[in-house]
């Protein structure tokens, strides 16, 4: 079902956002963060393959979330965490978005967590973040 280099990468994904949490948890650790970055953007290129990866972040009309997303990848590799935290966040919703509605969508009918999603305070959020954009299909 999928390839070697998708499975390693859906892995190094998680332990990258694995290491970004625990980065966040131990008060906005360094090296946990930039452990966590690099991870993340390896886990992104294994899952989805190079030329998409370059190509989703040479996108020109998503250029504020790119500079954004790799200005706080760049502040935590100088040391400062708070602030490149923050910049990535941003830059990861400026990108992501559009997606949240569709993940917010296909969460819904999950056993156990979908009344978290249909929340009006939660479903209010997801729209203001990711506005009311739905899946085609």
């Amino acid at each position: 079902m999928f390839s070697d280099n998708a499975k390693i990468g859906t892995f190094l994904l998680t332990l990258g956002l694995l290491c970004l949490f625990l980065g966040v948890l131990f008060l906005f650790d360094s090296a946990l963060l930039a452990l966590g970055d690099i991870l993340f953007l390896l886990g992104l290129t294994l899952t989805i393959g190079p030329s998409r990866t370059l190509r989703f972040f040479s996108r020109p009309d998503r250029l504020r979330g790119i500079v954004t997303f790799f200005g706080g990848i760049f502040l935590v590799f100088i040391r400062f965490p708070v602030i490149g935290i923050c910049s990535q966040v941003y830059g990861i919703v400026y990108l992501f978005g559009q997606f949240f509605p569709i993940a917010a969508n296909a969460v819904r009918n999950v056993p156990g967590v979908g009344w978290i999603v249909r929340n009006k305070w939660v479903e209010g959020m997801v729209e203001n973040v990711g506005g009311q954009r739905r899946s085609a299909v």
